[in-house]
Formats: structure tokens, C-alpha cells, sequence
């Protein structure tokens, strides 16, 4: 089996803890996607959903909430929910998740990962009723129907508009890499001023083996809202080459000094309580991996609580400053309601 080396890099080296955000004793929250608007205050997008869902209903009942602070280290005043499910038998009826939003130009545009549950046999109220195990063919079901999508709004308050009626980013047809869903889009422009959506997807085969090999592809476009072509030697970045079940996911992108760069969260390289971080020239061939932050524990001094997926950051993302990266927020289980939650660290650059 292929061995990487575990460096820390210099983002890595650079991490100090702020705290915890947006505890609610009413909702599990997850995501969180952070933007300074024209005043310097901090508004952010976060995916939330009622309790009574449990953790895993993240991809049956989430919509996107909008808080906001007059820093990174709040605190944070909830102010509305900017994006829910648009229902009917829409390909987002359901679930709004993982935003992450982006000022181009004069616009803010919002990419999200999407759920249909119109035709999985259960409503969401039934859902919330049910036992983990009986929830678990649906959640599964939902899982499949993941695509993304975007909205579109002239300011940060909104209204946030969708742009078209279907996916911004579809499935592949049976037999490619990301035949299953798609989820978890980040945006870049490109030096030659192209729009570039990267986006984590998997396959039948792989989803049928062991739940999916998670790998990251992008596509491609002359206008913001589109459409968007996949490059044709998708994935870019993957690690079955390690081990078939090595991956990676959540992966946030930005371009500084002539590179890309991205933070994701490790599924197996090092661990699955660390972070990825890989650059990139052209944004295709990348680098391979170095630590982009370690276990929650180390930045952290809480008590594990017994729950599943604790201990670790997932969903990075970064809050920047004329394009430069000062803040890491990140989705992490635990806190005072046992639930989940964001907290931030602060990027220290020499």
C-alpha cells in the first residue's frame, strides 16, 4: 500500500481555537460558510435541522439559516433562514445542506447540495418518528438523490433567487465516477477568469461495495450561473490509489500567490479526525497531502460525550480577506446540548 508521509503544513501550524458558534438547543447545526459584507461584519451560512431528526437527518430536513456578528468570535445573532427546500417533486424538495457562499462581482452566489424525498415512500413528518433503524433505507435513498445546485442574490440578506430548475451539477451516466450523486460543491475563478465548480460525487460501484469512494472533480464555465462542463479526466482529486477505501471530502478551494489550494476532511490518508491540505498549479494535478489541522481535542478541551463522528472537524471553510484565508470554521459534534454545532479557529499567518 502507497504511504504519504504525515506533515503538518503551515496552515496547519498557524491554527489557534476561538470557540464554539451557534449552539441552539433546538436544532443540530452544521456547515458553516462565513463572508465579510461591505460594513466588515461577519454573516454566516450555516445548515441546521430540528432535533428530532437526530444527526442523520441532515439529508432529509436541513435548510440553510443566516446569522450575523460583528467578528469572527461573535457573537452571532440568527436573522433568518436564507434557503429551504423548495418541495413539490423538485430535485431539492427536501434538504438544503452545506452552503458555501462566494461574492463575484456585484453578485453573492450560494452552492448547496440538494435532496429529493418526493418519491422515497415516507414524509417527513413519518420520518421523525422513526427509529435510526427505520429510518436507514430512506436515508440511503436520500443519499442518492444528493445533486447541487445555486442560488443567486444582490446582497446578503437576500431574497436568494435559484438559479434554473435542475441541478447545476448532475449526475454522470451509469459507469462513471460520479454516477451516484453529486454534494459538497466549492468555487474558484480561474487565473483565465473561468468559473470553476469543484464538487465531491461517487459511484454505483463503490456505493454498492462499501457506502462510496469520495473523490473530487470540477466543471467548468464562461458565465457564473452557466451551464457548467465537467473536465474530461475527472476525478482531480482521489485516493483509492492508496487503498480502495481511502478518500476525501468537504473540500474548500481558493487560488492566492499562483496556486490553488484546498482544506478537506481526511477519510483514511492519515486518519479520519485530521484534515487534507494539498495545492495545485493548475488546479488539476495536486499535490499530495499534508495535515491541514489536527483532532478537535487538540484545539479543544471538552470532554468526548459518547457521541458518533465526535472528536473531529468536518465541513472547513474559510473566512477571507481580500482572498486571503483569516479564519477556519468548521462543523463539530458535542458541545452544551450534545448535539452538533460550528466553531471557529483563527489562521495566524507569519
Amino acid at each position: 500500500m502507497t504511504q504519504i508521509k504525515a506533515v503538518e503544513s503551515n496552515f496547519c501550524e498557524s491554527l489557534t481555537p476561538v470557540g464554539r458558534i451557534l449552539e441552539d438547543p433546538e436544532y443540530n447545526v452544521w456547515g458553516c460558510s462565513p463572508i465579510y459584507d461591505e460594513e466588515g461584519r461577519v454573516h454566516v451560512f450555516f445548515a441546521r435541522w430540528l432535533n428530532k431528526y437526530d444527526h442523520l437527518g441532515w439529508v432529509a430536513a436541513c435548510e440553510v439559516g443566516h446569522a450575523v456578528a460583528n467578528s469572527p468570535e461573535g457573537p452571532y445573532e440568527v436573522l433568518d433562514v436564507a434557503l429551504k427546500g423548495s418541495g413539490g417533486d423538485n430535485w431539492d424538495s427536501w434538504s438544503i445542506h452545506n452552503p458555501s457562499v462566494y461574492k463575484v462581482q456585484d453578485k453573492y452566489i450560494m452552492l448547496y447540495m440538494g435532496s429529493d424525498g418526493s418519491k422515497i415512500g415516507a414524509t417527513l413528518d413519518e420520518i421523525g418518528e422513526m427509529t435510526q433503524e427505520e429510518y436507514k433505507p430512506y436515508f440511503h435513498k436520500l443519499v442518492e438523490s444528493k445533486r447541487v445546485g445555486m442560488a443567486i442574490a444582490d446582497n446578503l440578506n437576500g431574497p436568494w433567487q435559484r438559479v434554473g430548475s435542475e441541478p447545476m451539477i448532475k449526475t454522470g451516466e451509469l459507469g462513471k465516477w460520479d454516477s451516484f450523486c453529486t454534494s459538497n460543491p466549492a468555487f474558484v475563478i480561474s487565473p483565465e477568469g473561468k468559473y470553476r465548480i469543484y464538487y465531491k460525487a461517487w459511484d454505483y460501484d463503490s456505493a454498492t461495495k462499501f457506502n462510496g469512494n469520495r473523490k473530487y472533480g470540477f466543471a467548468e464555465s464562461d458565465n457564473l450561473t452557466g451551464p457548467y462542463v465537467k473536465y474530461e479526466n475527472n476525478p482531480v482529486i482521489e485516493y483509492s490509489y492508496i487503498e480502495e477505501k481511502i478518500q476525501c471530502e468537504d473540500a474548500s478551494i481558493w487560488y492566492e500567490n499562483g496556486m490553488y489550494k484546498s482544506v478537506m476532511r481526511d477519510m483514511g490518508v492519515f486518519n479520519h479526525e485530521y484534515g487534507l491540505y494539498v495545492e495545485s498549479k493548475d488546479g488539476i494535478k495536486w499535490s499530495d497531502p499534508q495535515i491541514a489541522y489536527k483532532d478537535a481535542p487538540t484545539y479543544f478541551d471538552e470532554g468526548l460525550p459518547g457521541l458518533d463522528r465526535e472528536g473531529r472537524f468536518e465541513r472547513p471553510q474559510l473566512l477571507k480577506k481580500d482572498g486571503i484565508p483569516e479564519y477556519l470554521y468548521v462543523a463539530y459534534r458535542g458541545g452544551k446540548y450534545r448535539t452538533s454545532s460550528g466553531a471557529v479557529l483563527k489562521i495566524n499567518r507569519k
